[in-house]
């Protein structure tokens, strides 16, 4: 096995030895293709800036890449890093300014922690909306309106959309950018319960201006081009990094890659900041200017949504690969998605960590033989709160055991529609639906297989503490088909399960699950479902006990916590 060494301190003409290791992992890239593969890539302790994304094709096949001392006492701390380093002052207000130029983005690192953006809790005064836009009768007195952005909390139960501001006046007229404010009058669309709703309803969040600063937060003057940072009392001079890099690894069409022990850190994604902004439906699915349709969800209800939805990106992209692990790996402070596969075959993430994501920790679509299995997910969704942690979505042979996913916006883990042999098993899921309604903390929708023995399982998983109001622990919805839930635990949930949903269920079997209380429907089960040897037990102390052997199973196999 050839072996090359990569170091922050390094030098690319340096012959990539371990004493005289590369600088860049580009380098050392074009030394592994000289190679032939077969090759192992030594990266050593300290941050590893990239300027652009590492791009890896079919000729960067059989390389590993680990961090120095990969799996033993000796593990070296290695970080990727997507961020840039900024110098600035203190003003005689006490915020700390920098100048970036051109700099775009959306999120700021202090001292190694991610900050949170600038904001207020909605407009002020009284508000209406226009064709064009909001006005309110509160003056508003914004340094720099063209950097607004507006969040938009609930207008469907599950979804949350964010759009830019193009204009505002101090008298109160707000101009939002186009086409997003448009394409919203086209995509949020609904009756229910005698209510009907058009478009975007007023932000629940305003976000990005000088104006908004507290302690340990920030905005980007765009205009102006200056970041402004308004110290937290502790600190004395903050060491700031911007993420710049919206991904970090692209890997496309490689065979037999592995990434272990390295941590993947501190990107961005700009989209909702653009003029289409970020118009979401669903998990991570987003409105991209196409086709709308309708959807009825009972007599006098409806709602339009994207007939096709693209996915948030990832920091770390896998495209048509084979045979690509992930283990012992960490990915922390990204502004999107972490760890996001399409197609291809054979993908293995396992004892990885995900925390402080803007998005979801892990997403897989049509992928074959993908298994997520030990890792530990929690915070995350912090800017786009209908991420899932995990999320599967037309995948054949996937398997999903032994995570814990933890204090997460919506859903836990979400499995959509499948090619067969979905196994989401084992699973530690608490404090799922965190900011938005009508999930769980396992969610599974539409058809998995076309037979008994090609559909879905859902088992051994541990659900409890799902907190949002309108929520279903375990919830299989939308015309699921072919799945057995089997031998589960539902506590401290809203609701544990439902059994009537629309499209309804066939195929669906309910059997030896625990509940503290009667899924929905279970005193009327619909033809397609069959629901037999479950237990509910209302006393807190007998469902501990008769549960001991299913929470001593459920979670990680390795207990990082």
């Amino acid at each position: 096995m050839v072996e090359f060494h990569v170091s922050p301190t390094g030098d690319d003409a340096a012959p990539g030895t371990a004493d005289r290791p590369f600088a860049t992992l580009d380098r050392a890239r074009a030394a592994a293709r000289d190679a032939g593969g077969d090759v192992t890539v030594q990266l050593r302790a300290g941050t590893h800036v990239l300027t652009e994304p590492f791009e890896l094709t079919e000729e960067d096949s059989r390389v590993v890449y680990q961090a120095f001392g990969y799996g033993t006492d000796a593990q070296e701390e290695v970080v990727v890093s997507g961020g840039r380093e900024l110098t600035g002052q203190r003003g005689p207000d006490g915020v700390w300014l920098a100048e970036v130029d051109g700099l775009l983005t959306r999120h700021l690192v202090v001292d190694g922690r991610r900050v949170e953006r600038a904001g207020i809790d909605g407009l002020p005064g009284t508000v209406r909306r226009t064709d064009t836009g909001y006005v309110t009768d509160a003056p508003l007195d914004w340094h720099s309106p063209a950097g607004v952005e507006f969040v938009h909390r609930g207008v469907y139960p599950w979804t949350e959309a964010r759009t830019a501001v193009a204009s505002a006046t101090p008298d109160g007229e707000i101009t939002m950018a186009q086409p997003a404010f448009a394409w919203a009058r086209e995509v949020y669309n609904s009756e229910w319960g005698g209510h009907t709703s058009t478009g975007l309803p007023e932000p629940t969040r305003v976000e990005n201006d000088p104006a908004f600063l507290t302690p340990g937060t920030f905005a980007l003057d765009r205009a102006r081009h200056v970041l402004h940072y308004l110290p937290r009392p502790d600190e004395d001079e903050p060491h700031v990094v911007a993420p710049v890099l919206e991904v970090l690894v692209r890997a496309t069409g490689v065979r037999d890659v592995a990434f272990r022990g390295l941590t993947f850190a501190d990107t961005t994604w700009l989209r909702p900041t653009d003029d289409r902004g970020f118009l979401h439906y669903h998990a991570n699915g987003f409105h991209d200017g196409g086709a709308i349709g309708r959807v009825d969800v009972a007599e006098g209800a409806w709602l339009t949504v994207p007939e096709e939805a693209a996915q948030i990106p990832a920091a770390v992209q896998l495209h048509g690969t084979t045979g690509v692990r992930f283990e012992g790996c960490r990915f922390t402070r990204l502004g999107a998605t972490g760890l996001g596969a399409t197609g291809g075959d054979d993908l293995v993430v396992r004892g990885c960590d995900f925390d402080t994501l803007a998005a979801s920790a892990i997403a897989v679509t049509g992928t074959r033989k993908a298994l997520v299995e030990d890792n530990l997910v929690g915070h995350v969704g912090l800017d786009h709160s209908g991420s899932a942690g995990i999320t599967f979505l037309h995948t054949e042979d996937g398997v999903i055991a032994h995570n814990h996913v933890h204090d997460v916006p919506h859903n836990g883990i979400v499995a959509g529609p499948s090619r067969g042999g979905t196994r989401i098993t084992d699973n530690l899921v608490t404090r799922a639906m965190g900011v938005l309604a009508d999930g769980g903390g396992v969610y599974l929708s539409g058809p998995q297989g076309d037979r008994p023995d090609r559909g879905a399982v859902i088992g051994g998983n541990v659900i409890e503490d799902t907190r949002t109001p309108y929520n279903f622990g375990l919830y299989t919805d939308y015309g699921a088909t072919w799945v057995t839930v089997e031998g589960n635990l539902v506590a401290r949930a809203d609701n544990t399960a439902v059994l009537h949903v629309s499209p309804p269920l066939e195929h669906v079997t309910y059997r030896g699950n625990l509940f503290d209380a009667d899924p929905v429907g279970s005193d009327a089960v619909p033809d397609g479902v069959t629901y037999e040897g479950n237990t509910t037990i209302a006393d807190p102390a007998e469902l501990d006990a008769a549960a001991a052997d299913l929470r001593a199973r459920a979670g990680l196999l390795t207990r990082r916590a």
